[in-house]
C-alpha cells in the first residue's frame, strides 16, 4: 500500500484545538455553572456493537476527567436496538430534551429524520454535537461535527482493493461486490460513495452488486454467502462497517475463500483484527471510535459548561490496518 497512516496529525491538532478552546462554531449556548452537575446525553445508533461500545468507553473516560471540574456531572449513553430503528433514536433524543439535559452528543441514524429533533434541542437551549455521521440541513442547528472523513476512508479502501487485485491477478479488471449497512445514513453515503467513485475513476473493476445488511452480522453473512455463490468469479469484496465486515469475513471463511479473494473491511474490533492476521481480510480501515466519544463529550462540556467556541468540524482520523502493521503502536491505539 502507498499509505498506511491517514490523518493522525489532524487528530492531534483537533485535540489541541479542543483543549485550548479556539475555533469557530455555528451555535452558542449559555454556560452551566460547574457545580450544577447536570447531564450530557450521548445518543448513538445502537449499543449493540463493539464500535459503539468503544464510543461509550471514550465518553465515560471524558466524564472521569471532567468530574475534577464538575463532580456531579453525569454522562449517559443510549442507543436504539438497531441502527435502522430511526424512530426509536428520535424518541431517545426527544426524551433527553424533555428531561433538560445540558448537552447532547448524537450519532444520527438518518441524515434527514433527526433534523427536527436537533432543531428542537437548539430551541430548548441545548447544544448538540454531531459525531460519526453527517446531518443534512442547516449546520447552525448543531455546534460541531466530529467524525472520520468517510469519503477519504472509502477511497483508501478502494485503493487497497485495487492494489490487492492487481497483485493477485496482474490487472485491474473483474467483478467486485460492496457489502454495505444502512442505505442513506451519513457515514454510508460518504464511505461507500467514496469507495465506488474511486473504483470507477482508477480501475476497470465492475461493482456487480451492493447489499445492505442493516448493520446486522447474520444478515451480512447470508448476503455475502449468496453473492459469492452467484458470482464465483468475484475478485474483490468490501464490507463497509463492523457487523457487515464480520459477516462478510465469516462467509468468506465458510466458502473456503480466505486468501483467494481480495477482501477489505471497515472498523477494528478483535474479530476483524484476527481476520487480518489470518489472511481472510487483506486490510481494514479503522476509525477512532474512542475519540468520537471522548472528544464529543469534551466538546459538549466546553460549549455547555465553559461557554467556549469550538471547531465546526473535527476529523477524528482513521488507519488502514494490514498484516504488516497490525502490531504497530498506531494500530494498537485504534483497534478495540
Amino acid at each position: 500500500m502507498k499509505k498506511q497512516l491517514y490523518k493522525f496529525a489532524s487528530v492531534i491538532m483537533a485535540i489541541a484545538i479542543l483543549l485550548s478552546g479556539f475555533g469557530v462554531s455555528g451555535a452558542t449556548a449559555s454556560p452551566v455553572a460547574a457545580d450544577d452537575g447536570g447531564e450530557i446525553a450521548v445518543i448513538v445508533k445502537t449499543g449493540n456493537s463493539s464500535f459503539w461500545q468503544n464510543v461509550q468507553t471514550g465518553a465515560m473516560d471524558a466524564q472521569k476527567e471532567l468530574r475534577a471540574q464538575t463532580p456531579k456531572l453525569s454522562v449517559t449513553f443510549l442507543g436504539a436496538q438497531s441502527e435502522s430503528n430511526v424512530n426509536e433514536q428520535i424518541n431517545i433524543v426527544e426524551s433527553a430534551i424533555d428531561r433538560g439535559v445540558k448537552a447532547i452528543v448524537l450519532a444520527p441514524s438518518d441524515t434527514k429524520a433527526l433534523q427536527p429533533a436537533v432543531k428542537k434541542a437548539k430551541e430548548a437551549g441545548i447544544p448538540v454535537i454531531i459525531i460519526d455521521s453527517k446531518l443534512d440541513g442547516d449546520p447552525s442547528q448543531y455546534v460541531s461535527f466530529l467524525a472520520t472523513d468517510n469519503k477519504a476512508a472509502g477511497e483508501a479502501c478502494a485503493e487497497a482493493l485495487i492494489e490487492g487485485v492487481k497483485k493477485a491477478t496482474g490487472k485491474d479488471t473483474g467483478k467486485i461486490a460492496v457489502m454495505s449497512y444502512v442505505a442513506g445514513v451519513g457515514s454510508e453515503v460518504g464511505r461507500v460513495g467514496g469507495f465506488k467513485d474511486y473504483i470507477k475513476a482508477n480501475s476497470k473493476l465492475e461493482v456487480v452488486t451492493t447489499q445492505y445488511s442493516n448493520a446486522d452480522m447474520p444478515t451480512a453473512l447470508n448476503q455475502t454467502t449468496n453473492v459469492l455463490q452467484a458470482n464465483p468469479d468475484l475478485v474483490g469484496i468490501f464490507g463497509a462497517n463492523e457487523p457487515t465486515a464480520i459477516g462478510m469475513g465469516r462467509a468468506i471463511e465458510e466458502a473456503g475463500l480466505s486468501g483467494k479473494i481480495v477482501a477489505i473491511g471497515f472498523d477494528g474490533n478483535s474479530v476483524l483484527k484476527e481476520m487480518v492476521v489470518d489472511g481472510t481480510l487483506n486490510s481494514i480501515a479503522v476509525q477512532s471510535s474512542y475519540n468520537m466519544g471522548f472528544m464529543g463529550v469534551k466538546t459538549a462540556y466546553d460549549v455547555a459548561y465553559a461557554g467556549k467556541t469550538v471547531p465546526a468540524v473535527v476529523d477524528t482520523g482513521f488507519l488502514l490496518v494490514t498484516k504488516d502493521n497490525v502490531d504497530s503502536t498506531e494500530a494498537k491505539n485504534v483497534l478495540y
